[in-house]
């Protein structure tokens, strides 16, 4: 039971840490002087936490074949 709350709270995290880099990026894509890099790295940061959440997603909620 412990490891389903521990679970949980990465995956809040996850997601709260998701949101705060799409907010950033568009943020960033207004701004002309903005480095291509640098929006590129946060782009790959939140592709890769998209990915880590969809894993622990799919951790708390197995498919089930009926």
């Amino acid at each position: 039971m412990g490891d389903i709350v521990t679970l949980r709270d990465k995956l809040t995290e996850l997601k709260t840490e998701h949101r705060d880099l799409d907010d950033v990026i568009a943020r960033l894509a207004g701004d002309p002087t903005t480095n291509p890099l640098q929006m590129q790295r946060l782009k790959k940061r939140k592709l890769a936490l998209k990915d880590h959440i969809t894993k622990l997603e799919n951790l708390l909620l197995p498919d089930i074949i009926a």
